[in-house]
């Protein structure tokens, strides 16, 4: 059985074509992919996505 994904729009986005969406499945598995690639599609766990954005802001703060 195939799950119908719900993506949603990051509101960082703003209205700019580069877009940045993410749906979540009832499993806890999140898809993200963006507007310019949509059939490329990034799937993790919460857990996996919450690493890599705190992975992120730490690097944001060790550049700035």
């Amino acid at each position: 059985m195939q799950t119908t994904l719900h993506w949603q729009k990051s509101s960082y986005s703003g209205d700019s074509s580069n877009c940045l969406y993410v749906a979540a499945t009832p499993t806890g598995t999140v898809h993200l992919r963006e507007s310019d690639a949509p059939d490329t599609v990034l799937t993790t766990t919460g857990p996996g996505l919450r690493a890599l954005i705190s992975g992120l802001k730490e690097r944001e703060r060790d550049d700035a």
